[in-house]
């Protein structure tokens, strides 16, 4: 889906890290929310409540999710799952532009 349609976007950005990461969020109808954001080079921990589903739009980075040693290279086009309540690290390797979606 390269567009959303019929939804609200909240106007306050989400600032991380110094703002090195930023995001808006997508309220759709049904109430399911979704951020769209960029990542500048860096290396971040993040923190979920929800399940988070990653979509890599542009750019690259590298993943080690929550249980694991692995440092897994994610790509533009490509997609990784997070479980809720739980803790996951990226290395960001150039400007990333990513949709998060949260999942009940």
């Amino acid at each position: 889906m390269d567009s959303f349609e019929n939804v609200t976007v909240v106007k306050k950005a989400n600032v991380y890290f110094g703002g090195t990461v930023t995001s808006r969020t997508v309220v759709f109808a049904n109430g399911e929310k979704k951020t769209l954001g960029i990542m500048m080079p860096g290396e971040y921990e993040f923190g979920t409540g929800d399940k988070e589903i990653m979509e890599i739009m542009a750019g690259s980075l590298q993943v080690q999710l929550p249980q694991s040693a692995e440092w897994k290279a994610i790509r533009a086009g490509q997609t990784f799952e997070v479980p809720g309540k739980s803790k996951f690290r990226l290395k960001v390797a150039e400007l990333t532009d990513y949709c998060c979606s949260y999942v009940k």
